[in-house]
């Protein structure tokens, strides 16, 4: 039975063009609140919402940010699945965060790439802070993304399951050009970009935090991301 209800969310997801990340991410949130109640969504009242959200808030304390991803997720089901129109979830937000991001130095930022211990371990992250990527849209990056013309790069499906254009930066494109060519001079092979080797945001977020010592060449070299990879023919 619940099945049901999860496909029914993924193929509500895929009518509206919702991201695969922002899918998952509803669909998470209603098994969540599923496990919480032990019964299938349309048995569950406008009351146990409203217990739910100040349970997750004051009991759990989920931060803003995992308050947001649930309310959207709840409220995009219990609307366009269910067609529910309560008032609770008109009513529902959680305040954003007013965070000064962290800025690194450009010594810092050398330090950090001198983590990459591979050539296209350091093309992967060097593009990724040049061009200020989301990990996920630097991993479906692909060679015809790079429009040397006009030092643009491509994403697709970024945030929102949107395009957009980012400006390229001369040496970026020189790092990216220099593997390209590495990897089109190995006989038999092509090359792709693939995403066999992620690196995690966790291990990203870990790299940075060793800045300040000695140890964030040792941290980058755990991420085992792959850009610009070889595949056989």
């Amino acid at each position: 039975m619940m099945k049901d209800w999860y496909e029914k969310s993924i193929k509500t997801c895929n009518s509206t063009v919702k991201g695969e990340r922002t899918q998952e991410a509803y669909t998470r949130a209603i098994r969540m609140l599923v496990e919480f109640y032990h019964k299938t969504p349309d048995l569950i009242t406008e009351e146990d919402l409203q217990h739910y959200f100040l349970h997750r808030r004051n009991v759990d304390q989920w931060s803003p940010a995992t308050l947001r991803i649930c309310y959207s997720g709840i409220r995009f089901f219990f609307e366009h699945v269910l067609h529910r129109n309560w008032h609770t979830l008109k009513l529902i937000h959680a305040q954003r965060e007013q965070q000064l991001p962290t800025v690194l130095s450009r010594e810092e930022v050398r330090r950090l790439l001198s983590g990459a211990r591979t050539p296209h371990n350091y093309a992967f992250l060097a593009t990724v802070y040049a061009c200020g990527l989301r990990l996920q849209e630097a991993q479906h990056l692909e060679i015809a993304d790079i429009d040397s013309h006009r030092m643009m790069l491509h994403i697709h499906r970024g945030k929102g399951a949107k395009d957009r254009l980012v400006p390229l930066p001369q040496a970026t494109l020189l790092i990216l050009a220099k593997r390209v060519a590495r990897r089109n001079s190995t006989p038999h092979r092509r090359t792709r970009w693939r995403r066999e080797h992620r690196i995690s945001a966790r291990r990203l977020h870990y790299a940075q935090s060793q800045i300040e010592t000695d140890k964030a060449p040792n941290a980058l070299f755990g991420c085992g991301c792959n850009m610009l990879s070889n595949s056989k023919k």
